[in-house]
């Protein structure tokens, strides 16, 4: 019997024992059977307990012990290695390998550039914002950079230019040939992105499949009209590599198929559909379709983690006390930066002392209810906008409630007014947010009865907060807890102190006990 081993091509025979029964003659020269019995036991029982201690390992770490066995019994030929890398923190999706592909045209992006500027940050975020024709002037080297889109025009007999365009961003992009990519996120020049969170959302999902994620409208009329399941443009939403393999092999198709579609998003959503591939939805893409004052959607945003918003021109000021859409998003980035995973998360405690429920927007706003509010009230959105197409009240894709006109039927609300960490120790820390109270009309809008006055005499929240570790939203979302730390001695406070933490089980159930 012989071993071959084979070597970079070259055979190397080994012999290990020779079967003649002359080599077995001269080794023991036929021993009596009692020995040769002895010798048969011991071999056995040898064989048994070299078995038995292997069986150990494979049981004690099965991964392990077949590693250790390969190397063991594997001959090793030279420059024939496989190098195993286990997946660790230096694999794992992070903001270099997203590349952004951004709709925009030179007649919007004066308007508009400053939206990309809260987001965009120079060697760190790569992408562009391909634009209809080349822009004047010299470009701004800390700016989003830009490329010209392909002239289609001769190719598309029909539909709009711009639709058409925008939606071959994505192949355009694919075909730059970029290093490293992982995910191709597409977006308009009026979307602010969230991206330490995107990264968070988009880090939950094998890149290695054609992942299609975004979200739909939050208008019941847009989706019906255009489509429930695709993602919006304007909202954002991320392709994963081998999809955009196969889709920039059948877009231009689509585009031709599909002509009669209203917008860039619906066509490459119609190409999704050919494809097969559904859209996976995450709550934290927000398109924005509304009209009016944002407040009650944002202010009861879901658990998931905030990624985008979109259509921020069509709005009010997200906070009243800033005259600019601007100014006032530069606010919540501020926040947004000292706790990217709890921007606008909400959290709910009911002070039984006080006859109190409160709700905790953090990064954004506070509710005081000088009355008891069950939290599945405090979770509803407070109807404070109207759809986007047609200005009306109803319906949306999420629940709403309406805001009284009532003084005493309305919460008490505090927006954010100051914020610093407190206690820094690397990246543990808590966060110290304060929020003050906001009046419209002082001379109307106070409710004079008895229960109210305690409420009425507070004047600023501050609030604690450990930093949200990202790596929570890969586990099963749970909305966190709060609690007023100030006494209660029955005299009304100027202000008080709200502490968030992690929720027990006791505060699972609001009822008092």
């Amino acid at each position: 019997m012989s071993q071959i081993t084979i070597c970079g091509g070259e055979k190397k025979q080994t012999h290990y024992f020779e079967t003649s029964t002359s080599y077995w003659n001269k080794l023991i020269n036929f021993p009596n059977p009692e020995f040769f019995m002895k010798l048969t036991i011991l071999l056995f029982l040898f064989v048994s307990f070299a078995f038995l201690f292997s069986l150990s390992g494979w049981i004690r770490d099965p991964l392990l012990f077949i590693s250790t066995l390969n190397t063991l019994t594997t001959t090793k030929c030279p420059e024939t290695t496989t190098k195993i890398v286990f997946e660790n923190q230096e694999y794992k999706t992070n903001i270099s390998h997203l590349v952004f592909g951004i709709g925009g045209s030179i007649q919007t992006w004066e308007s508009r550039k400053h939206y990309a500027a809260l987001w965009w940050k120079p060697k760190v975020t790569r992408g562009y914002v391909w634009f209809d024709e080349e822009p004047n002037g010299t470009w701004p080297d800390n700016s989003l950079p830009y490329r010209v889109s392909e002239d289609v025009s001769e190719r598309f007999k029909y539909g709009t230019i711009s639709a058409n365009r925008i939606a071959r961003i994505v192949l355009e992009t694919y075909r730059l040939g970029l290093e490293n990519v992982r995910w191709f996120v597409m977006g308009d020049d009026d979307t602010v992105f969230f991206t330490e969170n995107l990264v968070t959302v988009l880090a939950k999902y094998d890149h290695n499949q054609m992942y299609y994620i975004g979200m739909n409208s939050e208008s019941v009329e847009q989706d019906v009209t255009h489509s429930y399941t695709m993602g919006y443009g304007g909202a954002g939403f991320a392709i994963s590599y081998p999809l955009a393999k196969i889709l920039v092999k059948v877009l231009d198709g689509c585009i031709e198929r599909y002509s009669y579609l209203y917008g860039s998003d619906e066509r490459v959503g119609a190409c999704m559909n050919e494809i097969g591939i559904p859209l996976t939805k995450e709550l934290g893409f927000h398109q924005v379709d509304i009209h009016g004052d944002p407040y009650g959607l944002l202010a009861a945003h879901p658990v998931a983690p905030l990624v985008s918003l979109h259509h921020l021109d069509y709005v009010n000021p997200i906070f009243p006390t800033n005259t600019s859409q601007i100014d006032s998003l530069k606010r919540l980035m501020g926040a947004y930066k000292m706790d990217t995973g709890r921007t606008l998360q909400q959290s709910f405690y009911h002070d039984w002392r006080r006859n109190w429920s409160v709700s905790v927007s953090w990064g954004y706003t506070v509710q005081i209810y000088p009355w008891y509010v069950e939290d599945h009230l405090l979770r509803t959105a407070f109807q404070t906008f109207l759809t986007f197409g047609s200005w009306s009240a109803e319906t949306f894709t999420f629940n709403t409630r309406p805001m009284s006109s009532e003084p005493c039927e309305r919460p008490l609300v505090y927006f954010l007014d100051n914020m610093n960490n407190a206690n820094e120790v690397g990246e543990n820390y808590e966060t110290f947010t304060s929020y003050k109270r906001f009046v419209a009309e002082p001379w109307k809008d106070e409710c004079n009865r008895t229960d109210f006055r305690s409420a009425i005499a507070l004047h600023t929240i501050n609030i604690t907060a450990p930093r949200m570790d990202p790596g929570m939203w890969s586990k099963a979302p749970q909305r966190q807890c709060c609690e007023i730390t100030t006494p209660f001695d029955g005299v009304a406070n100027s202000s008080v102190h709200v502490r968030i933490k992690s929720c027990s089980f006791d505060e699972s159930f609001s009822l008092p006990r």
